[in-house]
């Protein structure tokens, strides 16, 4: 069974939707693994720890991206390669579209090259359905923000920035229909989930 992922800007409620999905699959009697990036391996918790801590917020934009590459590597090679099979759902927290998003075009760096290097960390892996959870930067920010007392790294970032990672998305989107689907997140959770789910339907036969 596939491999799917969610993605999304900052307050979109990808997470919450992964494991909403995961919970009305297993109640089909579908074998569900849910895992993230980064820190899907032990070792990708500790680049984890490194890439949101706010205190590292002189971290390198060119370093940011290649930890994040080293930790899809690993997750990869440790971890889905194992669990992706014909019998079971594996349902994956932010993915190889985070990357073109937030470094390549967030960060401003080279498409070409980030594209090689990530090639490189996925392996061949793609996933079969990608759904991409889409609310106005604003309010996605202000969402994240009001979820915690503390902001991590890309929360803490400026509104030009996110604007610059929902625009990548939502160009991801229009450029592989047949892989990605655009869901508005401007409703609540439960709302949201029944696009959510009717995607899932429509692709997999549920």
């Amino acid at each position: 069974m596939p491999l799917i992922t969610f993605e999304g800007v900052e307050g979109a409620g990808k997470s919450t939707q992964l494991a909403l999905a995961a919970e009305r699959l297993r109640r089909t009697g579908r074998d569900v693994v849910e895992t993230r990036e980064p820190g899907g391996t032990a070792i990708g918790q500790k680049i984890r720890a490194i890439l949101l801590d706010v205190a590292h917020g002189h971290l390198d934009p060119v370093a940011e991206w290649l930890l994040y590459e080293a930790d899809r590597r690993q997750h990869v090679q440790e971890f889905l390669r194992k669990e992706v099979g014909p019998n079971r759902f594996v349902l994956c927290d932010r993915y190889s579209d985070t990357t073109e998003a937030y470094q390549q075009v967030g960060r401003g760096l080279d498409a070409g090259l980030v594209g090689k290097i990530d090639a490189l960390a996925r392996d061949g892996l793609v996933p079969d359905l990608t759904l991409v959870y889409d609310v106005a930067s604003e309010r996605g920010l202000e969402r994240a923000r009001s979820r915690h007392g503390s902001l991590d790294r890309f929360e803490a970032a400026d509104l030009e920035f996110h604007r610059k990672v929902r625009d990548a998305y939502l160009e991801i989107a229009r450029r592989e229909p047949d892989r990605v689907r655009l869901i508005s997140s401007d409703g609540g959770p439960d709302q949201v989930f029944e696009e959510t789910w009717r995607h899932l339907s429509d692709r997999f036969g549920l």
